[in-house]
């Protein structure tokens, strides 16, 4: 596919190491991932890769910090690396780059992979503008993730995408086949069920989380726009409950063409694993990998394991 339009140019890049802002990741939260402490703690350790970096692995090459011009807005990103295989990590709901994947940034394997992590527009450091959620919020985010990679001269692109970002990952991968060379997905689901939509109701209302789980939102965002946030991010993956079938990307999954790896924890409370059969189902070819101590946050708390599965599939060496 061609240059699309209104994709920038490289602004000017800040060459440093990147440091995680102090204490947990905006998506922590995930969909109620709030009333898990031991969840809370596996992303606190998330974080704090990042932090240890030159400690655990010495060897390891920088990681840049830079912002470009994409449709219209300045999008935040970082990369690593120097493989010839480029990967874009998709964060989720209130997500950044840094903050979701810090073991990912720091210990997937840079030789063999350039790896980008970056922020969607309203979240993490892509800001202005404010985050909002029209009808094709997701469908506006993987127009974005890719243009985002063409501006950054990738010829092609594999994604690993968490929760909202793997339902980004599935509509790039649909309406972009010929970019999209593999795809890891976990936590992601293509329609909105009664339950789903019960849990996102009980995380409208921030004023209500415990102070622990709330103030590092706070410390990243701030109070007003991190409670605003939270209650247009309830709204708008609502929206798609009132849609024939709850959906927001089935339709696309057929389309789906490269090669596609849907990991699900057994025991993830925010996504039942029928959303995880259901993809499984549609994507033509794909392979499911279940982690039966696994929940939302799988690649957080079993790091190692989920990189050299993510690894082993993008290089072709999948059982």
């Amino acid at each position: 596919m061609g240059s699309l339009p209104e994709v920038g140019t490289r602004e000017a890049v800040e060459l440093t190491s990147t440091s995680a802002p102090p204490g947990l990741s905006p998506s922590a939260m995930h969909r109620l991932q709030f009333c898990d402490s031991e969840a809370l703690k596996d992303l606190g350790d998330g974080v704090q890769a990042l932090h240890c970096a030159d400690q655990r692995n010495p060897g390891s090459t920088s990681v840049t910090s830079a912002k470009v011009a994409v449709n219209g807005v300045h999008l935040h990103y970082q990369q690593t690396g120097e493989g010839e295989h480029a990967v874009l990590l998709l964060p989720g709901m209130l997500g950044s780059g840094e903050t979701d994947f810090g073991p990912q940034i720091q210990n997937l394997n840079k030789k063999l992979f350039t790896v980008v992590a970056w922020d969607p527009r309203g979240y993490g450091h892509s800001r202005p503008p404010d985050r909002d959620f029209p009808a094709d919020f997701f469908e506006r985010d993987a127009k974005d993730a890719v243009d985002l990679m063409k501006t950054l001269k990738f010829q092609k692109v594999s994604l690993l995408g968490w929760s909202d970002g793997g339902i980004t990952s599935l509509i790039a991968a649909a309406k972009y086949p010929s970019y999209i060379d593999k795809m890891v997905i976990w936590g992601a689901n293509a329609y909105v069920t009664d339950e789903d939509e019960k849990i996102y109701q009980g995380i409208r209302d921030v004023s209500k989380w415990s102070e622990k789980t709330r103030k590092p939102l706070e410390t990243l965002y701030g109070y007003d726009y991190f409670a605003k946030t939270c209650e247009k991010w309830v709204d708008g993956i609502n929206q798609f409950k009132h849609l024939p079938d709850g959906n927001i990307c089935g339709h696309l999954l057929q389309l789906v063409q490269c090669p596609t790896l849907i990991v699900h924890g057994e025991k993830d409370p925010l996504v039942p694993r029928f959303h995880a059969d259901f993809i499984h189902k549609h994507v033509r070819g794909s392979r499911l990998h279940l982690m039966p101590e696994g929940k939302h946050n799988l690649h957080l708390r079993f790091a190692n394991e989920f990189n050299k599965l993510a690894e082993d599939f993008l290089l072709g060496k999948y059982p």
